[in-house]
């Protein structure tokens, strides 16, 4: 098994350079914080999970999480005990507010914490990210005394979170969900229904279970509209703040999966001895989805970065396999006389698209996080621009990074050869562990969809005009020195097919909607290319400007991020202007054969 070692550098280099994160730290919210502190304690971080969490990852993965006929879910051995030093570390803390007993740290530093647990154990990591989505909800939408009560033990790690949303026959069609909220009439309802695909729905690594559930309430209307949010937790708090009696929850059954299988995804009945869970409305009645969507937008940037986190693992993998395993006779290499197989060009191409992915996907939602730590924090009169950007970019980070966490756990098993098709090494894990984060949170195709659909159209289509002037400006920048300009010039080109296929967007989706629709994967891939093409340049831009600057370069760190950014532009640009032809290719070739005929005789 590979050993994890978090890439601290290159995020400390990605908040610094990419991200401006010198000038996220001078607002005045984070007071007394700098660069050296935040990334000190991401370090230690690093170290906490290589040491405590990252060997707890085949061991989940062998033994998954159990359920018994009572609804008891027990982890893998070791997952309790490394859970609650988690809690006892006070990492997880770090972004909240200091008034629930966080740390105040920017939500771009919190990428870093996120990155690391991602890449170490990502069943354990959904977990705390749930939790984090949770606080996010409550601390936007919660009441003062809802806040008072969980956040303090929810900051800390003591009492998880989880998200309701899915059920039997209500899956990405949320509107169709059927689970009941009756009032009690003292301000509390009784909750009925069944929920699936709960993760961390039920567990023994915390006390308590703080579910916000999405429920109708009596002659609510249909679809979305009729939809509220609710507080159940697991186990009432008493006056005193202490736990009492539990409640109406019971988990009927884990799911076996292909992946995450120490993540324990339960189907949750409310109300199974016949009384109702107890819960309390969270914000206002029938403005649910706008509560779930502050956790969602949480949530899928998180996933975003779980893609990037299990990447990172992968690829750390794949370089220590690719630098030990002998095999063949490289270009050069005199007869009789092997090499390891990172000498081959082959390899090597793997081995670079890998890192060059990894690195954009780093850049945006590292650069995402900074977004809204600007919409929070920063001057009021740029809050709404910064708000602007995090929204178009949310679609990009989460559907993105996850395609490319397949396709980058994928060469890992490549680079393995056989081996890597036996379970023993571990790259099948991380093959099998990233499938689902295309999936969850909303497919990609959704988030195609939400990006087309509502993204674009933001401010008249001034926020996605906006930011392709800004790309234009850095590809202007590296243009404008002689060791970037061929960057610059690709990235030039590539906003070019970003321009006129977002313009064809504009200007047929009016007459038929499925023309926006039949482009929208493509689209979003198509942009998310050209932004990571530009983030990259970005970090070549910081980088040569330290060399030039006389800045030491023993390893060739900073070389290899202009080398990166390069590898990116030359050899995995050109998709996006391939791509220009299926954005606008319309729906017919879609709808023209009937579904009887997709059917082949058998």
């Amino acid at each position: 098994m590979t050993i994890y070692k978090a890439p601290v550098r290159d995020m400390a280099f990605t908040l610094r350079h990419v991200c401006d994160f010198d000038d996220i730290l001078a607002y005045e919210s984070f007071d007394g914080l700098d660069l050296e502190t935040v990334m000190g304690a991401i370090e230690e971080f690093g170290r906490f999970s290589s040491d405590v969490m990252a060997p707890l990852n085949a061991v989940g993965d062998e033994v998954g999480s159990l359920c018994d006929d009572d609804g008891v879910v027990t982890t893998p051995d070791g997952f309790k005990e490394a859970y609650h030093s988690y809690v006892e570390s006070g990492f997880g803390a770090a972004p909240f507010d200091p008034n629930y007993g966080g740390g105040g740290f920017p939500w771009a530093a919190n990428m870093g914490f996120q990155e690391i647990l991602n890449s170490a154990n990502l069943s354990m990591a959904i977990c705390c990210l749930l939790t984090q989505g949770a606080i996010d909800a409550l601390m936007h939408h919660g009441s003062e005394e809802q806040r008072e009560t969980y956040l303090p033990k929810m900051v800390t790690g003591e009492w998880s979170g989880t998200m309701n949303l899915t059920e039997p026959d209500a899956g990405s069609d949320v509107g169709a969900l059927r689970t009941k909220a009756e009032p009690v009439g003292d301000g509390s309802y009784r909750i009925f229904g069944t929920k699936i695909y709960i993760s961390w729905g039920e567990h023994d690594m915390a006390d308590q279970i703080v579910h916000l559930v999405l429920a109708r309430t009596p002659d609510s209307p249909p679809g979305t509209k009729g939809i509220s949010l609710f507080l159940v937790p697991k186990v009432f708090v008493n006056d005193d703040g202490s736990l009492g009696d539990e409640n109406d929850i019971k988990c009927l059954s884990v799911e076996h999966k292909m992946g995450i299988k120490a993540s324990p995804t339960c189907v949750l009945s409310f109300g199974e001895k016949g009384e109702g869970a107890l819960g309390w409305l969270i914000g206002e009645e029938h403005q649910g989805m706008k509560a779930m969507f502050t956790m969602m937008n949480n949530a899928r940037l998180s996933v975003g970065n779980e893609g990037l986190g299990v990447s990172e693992r992968a690829y750390q993998q794949a370089l220590q396999y690719a630098r030990e395993r002998v095999q063949g006779r490289a270009v050069g290499t005199p007869k009789g006389e092997t090499n390891t197989i990172i000498a081959h060009a082959d390899v090597r191409r793997m081995l670079m698209t890998m890192k060059a992915r990894i690195e954009a996907m780093r850049c945006l939602v590292y650069y995402e996080a900074a977004a809204l730590d600007r919409e929070t924090h920063g001057p009021e009169d740029e809050r709404e621009h910064w708000g602007d950007i995090a929204d178009l970019l949310t679609p990009l980070a989460k559907a993105w990074c996850t395609d490319m966490v397949n396709e980058v756990t994928s060469a890992n098993v490549q680079i393995h050869g056989g081996m890597g098709f036996v379970e023993e090494t571990g790259a099948a894990q991380h093959f099998r562990d990233a499938r689902i984060t295309a999936i969850y949170e909303g497919t990609n195709g959704i988030q195609a969809m939400d990006l087309v659909g509502r993204k674009l159209g933001l401010r008249g289509g001034a926020v996605i005009t906006g930011l392709i002037a800004s790309m234009r400006a850095t590809a202007a920048k590296l243009e404008a020195v002689e060791s970037l300009a061929d960057i610059g010039t690709y990235l030039a080109e590539s906003l070019d097919a970003v321009e006129t296929s977002t313009k064809w967007l504009f200007e047929n989706s009016a007459a038929d909607i499925n023309n926006a629709l039949a482009g929208a994967t493509p689209y979003q891939r198509m942009l998310s290319v050209v932004v990571g093409a530009w983030l990259l340049g970005e970090s070549a831009l910081g980088a040569q400007g330290l060399l030039d600057d006389g800045d030491a370069d023993a390893d060739g760190f900073l070389a290899a991020k202009v080398v990166t950014a390069r590898f990116f532009a030359t050899q995995l640009l050109p998709e996006a202007q391939s791509l220009q032809r299926a954005v606008s290719a319309g729906p017919d070739d879609l709808f023209a054969i009937e579904d009887e005929a997709l059917w082949f005789a058998s």
